[in-house]
């Protein structure tokens, strides 16, 4: 491993990987502060620009795309409640409310130095337990999956800054529309009026519209409201310092990143919203989040950054995609003629131990960009609202666009704009139905196959030794905050 780790360091720094991995941080900033542009989605605009180069500038460049992306993601979820990507959702719980408070400058520093501790930490575990990760991963079955899918909805709990009922309400709209399009088993149409439904209710038009078109029409609501003054923005050595009272929130939602990252197909999306509901569950001050409690930025920060490293560990080792980035990531190996699994360790070390040091050699370049724009970035609140409001409309309206080149998605994305809105009136928070329409495919797919393969025997299901588990730890998840508010009384 030392020889390999020696090795792939007088790779990495040559000049030209080293300009593609600068390249590869700027392009995934850009690409992550754009709503709907995913780093999937950008590491998919790349690959043919990919052709041309060696395999191992190629995949440093795609590596720290994936890395930064994630990051910068949360960087209009602060300033204008509008997430870059669908995990930065959860970012944007506390980080916008600390921006209208006046602290958007704290906010993103925190964001950065969470995220830059999370990919640290994961990066560390992902060179110590790759294969051993990976091969856990495939004790996941169907009946896994679905334990798994009921644990992020057992959130519900905790996710609800106010009434619980309206918290439900907002799930079980969330769970309607995700039965919109094509049955996962039968393959039969379920509530298909129009044939561009067939493929259901797109994810992040559906995000868009929650989160930065209803904030939009809050905006033009609130025009004439006095800007709130931007607050000192800490320097980097004050951004430590202000980290370090959650160094146990990082270390915690790392681990919880790194290992949901490992499980293929539940992605950043779901670290972040286990991390904040594990966060705001265990703080002693439950109220405040949702209202701009700084835990909840470091919680959902460095569980989404650390999933990144996560996804990477069966992907190296085995050839199975963590996530839709690491699955394009697998095409921009084999356009290199490199073949994801155990015999790229034997074959081509040089690979996999490149990417380790890249995640390495990126992450201070990463964190030195996010410190120092912090405060070029936080001149957005500046901006008169109706404005701003103009700005996010337009840049929501053609992030939904790109994300499949098709008006229908503009069109999700106003409808789901006025439904945000008309929610918020009525006191209902997004984050119960960003829960349902994440995890919502997930959990109905994976109880059905695992019915199947019980012969239709609920119980069969739940007796598998993680599924049991699993399904035990959703439990005290859902029931401990009642506990905790009858122990108060």
């Amino acid at each position: 491993m030392i020889e390999n780790f020696i090795q792939a360091l007088g790779l990495v720094f040559t000049i030209k990987v080293l300009l593609a991995l600068v390249s590869g941080v700027l392009v995934g900033y850009f690409v992550g502060a754009m709503p709907g542009l995913t780093s999937s989605i950008g590491m998919a605009l790349l690959i043919p620009f990919t052709f041309g180069m060696e395999p191992i500038p190629a995949i440093v460049m795609m590596v720290t795309i994936y890395m930064a992306a994630d990051y910068s993601a949360g960087i209009p979820a602060i300033l204008v409640n509008a997430p870059g990507q669908p995990a930065a959702a959860v970012t944007a719980f506390d980080g916008f409310p600390m921006s209208q408070r006046g602290e958007s400058g704290k906010a993103l520093n925190l964001s950065i130095m969470a995220s830059g501790a999370g990919a640290l930490i994961s990066g560390l575990l992902l060179v110590l337990s790759a294969q051993l990760m990976a091969s856990a991963a495939l004790a996941f079955g169907p009946a896994e999956y679905f334990a798994l899918a009921v644990v992020g909805l057992s959130l519900i709990g905790v996710l609800s800054a106010g009434s619980t009922l309206k918290a439900v309400i907002g799930l079980m709209f969330g769970l309607v529309v995700v039965t919109i399009g094509i049955d996962p088993i039968r393959g039969s149409e379920r509530f298909v009026v129009d044939y561009l439904l067939i493929d259901g209710i797109p994810f992040l038009p559906a995000l868009i519209g929650l989160f930065a078109l209803s904030e939009v029409f809050v905006m033009l609501e609130t025009a004439n409201q006095k800007i709130m003054p931007i607050k000192h923005t800490p320097s980097a050595s004050a951004s430590f310092r202000a980290l370090a009272p959650y160094k146990a929130t990082v270390v915690r939602s790392s681990l919880i990143g790194y290992f949901v990252g490992v499980v293929p197909g539940a992605g950043a999306s779901i670290a972040s919203l286990i991390s904040y509901g594990v966060a705001k569950n265990l703080s002693p001050t439950k109220d405040t989040f949702g209202t701009g409690n700084p835990e909840g930025i470091v919680a959902s920060e460095s569980a989404n950054n650390a999933a990144v490293s996560g996804a990477l560990a069966p992907l190296l080792s085995l050839g199975i995609p963590g996530s839709a980035s690491a699955a394009v990531l697998i095409g921009g190996l084999t356009i290199q003629g490199l073949q994801p699994g155990p015999l790229l360790f034997t074959n081509n070390p040089e690979i996999p131990y490149s990417i380790f040091v890249a995640l390495f050699v990126g992450l201070p370049i990463m964190v030195v960009v996010g410190l120092f724009g912090a405060r070029l970035w936080v001149q957005i609140t500046r901006i008169p609202r109706p404005i701003i409001a103009t700005i996010v409309a337009s840049v929501s309206m053609l992030g939904s666009y790109a994300a499949a080149n098709h008006t229908f998605e503009m069109m999700v994305t106003a409808i789901f704009g006025v439904i945000g809105y008309v929610l918020r009136r009525c006191d209902i928070h997004p984050a119960p139905i960003v829960l349902a329409l994440v995890l919502g495919d997930m959990l109905e797919a994976n109880l059905r196959r695992a019915m199947i393969t019980a012969n239709d025997n609920f119980l069969t299901v739940l007796s598998q030794p993680i599924t049991a588990v699993l399904i035990a730890l959703a439990v005290l998840v859902l029931v401990s905050p009642m506990l905790g508010r009858r122990a108060a009384k």
